[in-house]
């Protein structure tokens, strides 16, 4: 089955990118991964404190993409993969796109202004070539609309 790999966060453009992806999956009959990414956290002397703050940082994400399944089911009915992990982003996303033969692209929101975001310059250009999928970058400038009718 074709998966197209959707990394979510707060951001407006994650949500698009999103919704690309869950058009296409729909549209190919394919399936929709979330994945969620959590910042490695700074050390903290103590121990209790450390932990209280990786917990919030997990539930945060978890948080993440419990709604951003709950939007692709109610739109489209997919029922999508959710992972969460801490770590490095584009070394998570490697990763996982190299334990997973069934990810066809990798599906990524650009911020409409500004810096599009550090994910999509890093794939854009540090590891441009070095993928084995496809890399969709979704404009954040896009509507609903633009994305229904380009998707």
């Amino acid at each position: 089955m074709r998966i197209y790999l959707v990394v979510v966060d707060e951001t407006p453009e994650s949500g698009i990118a999103l919704r690309f992806a869950a058009r296409r999956a729909v549209k190919t009959g394919g399936g929709v991964e979330i994945l969620s990414v959590i910042p490695p956290q700074e050390f903290i002397a103590f121990g209790g404190v450390q932990a209280t703050i990786e917990e919030e940082a997990r539930l945060h994400a978890e948080g993440l993409v419990a709604q951003a399944a709950g939007a692709i089911i109610e739109e489209s009915g997919l029922r999508p993969s959710i992972t969460v992990r801490e770590g490095e982003g584009a070394r998570i996303i490697r990763d996982l796109i190299a334990a997973n033969p069934d990810i066809a692209a990798l599906v990524l929101g650009a911020a409409a202004t500004g810096s599009p975001g550090a994910l999509v310059a890093h794939f854009a250009g540090t590891d441009a070539g070095a993928l084995a999928v496809p890399v969709m970058i979704i404009p954040g400038s896009l509507t609903p609309e633009a994305i229904d009718r380009l998707s």
